[in-house]
């Protein structure tokens, strides 16, 4: 877990690098900050991207008791994916400032494949979790992980479709919808069925007949 946190805190300090003092004559540094603002949206939607991620590597540990070298390696691959993460973030926020349409529609597929591979990594990992039963605590329902498999297809297919809008019909639309999927891994990063929210939902009472 030691390992784990480091890693996250290292890709945490590669986003905020690309935020950076624009090169402006003077008296023109609020315009050029304002200039910048993709780079401050890129910068969120990965922050935040990452946050849930650890949100979810926290939750998902404390469910377990011990650890094999398979699940190691399933950790790995999270971790690798959540790695990329900056790049994309200093792709879409450079492209967007260029304002070259092509290059935006492509830096936003970009991130999109890389948001997908990360949500891919979390399935394998609770795929792992699922058919390996021994190796959580054991108050932890044999159904739970097996059910996490959904919010993370759930990803998948999401930042697939954002990365679809954002090069078929517009690179914006695209980056707004990957500030807003944190949102949802926020809300259930204890588990899909642990959120007031999703609780209020799949506990509610039936209409009556």
């Amino acid at each position: 877990m030691a390992f784990s946190d480091a890693i996250f805190a290292i890709i945490i300090t590669l986003l905020v690098l690309d935020l950076r003092v624009p090169d402006v004559p003077p008296g023109r540094l609020l315009s050029g900050l304002l200039q910048q603002w993709p780079s401050y949206v890129a910068y969120l939607a990965s922050y935040s991207y990452v946050a849930v991620v650890w949100l979810n590597h926290k939750a998902a540990f404390n469910r377990i008791k011990q650890v094999d070298r398979g699940l190691h390696w399933m950790n790995l691959f999270v971790l690798f994916s959540t790695a990329l993460l900056p790049f994309p973030t200093i792709v879409v926020s450079d492209a967007l400032q260029e304002h070259n349409n092509t290059d935006q529609r492509v830096a936003v597929a970009f991130y999109a494949l890389i948001g997908a591979l990360l949500c891919a990594t979390w399935l394998a990992f609770y795929h792992y979790l699922a058919h390996n039963p021994d190796l959580l605590k054991e108050q932890v329902r044999d159904s739970f992980f097996r059910a996490e498999r959904v919010r993370a297809l759930t990803g998948v297919v999401l930042y697939v479709l954002a990365g679809l809008v954002g090069y078929l019909a517009a690179p914006l639309i695209g980056l707004a919808i990957f500030v807003l999927l944190p949102v949802f891994y926020a809300i259930t990063s204890a588990g899909l069925y642990h959120s007031r929210v999703t609780r209020g939902i799949t506990h509610r009472s039936p209409p009556p007949t």
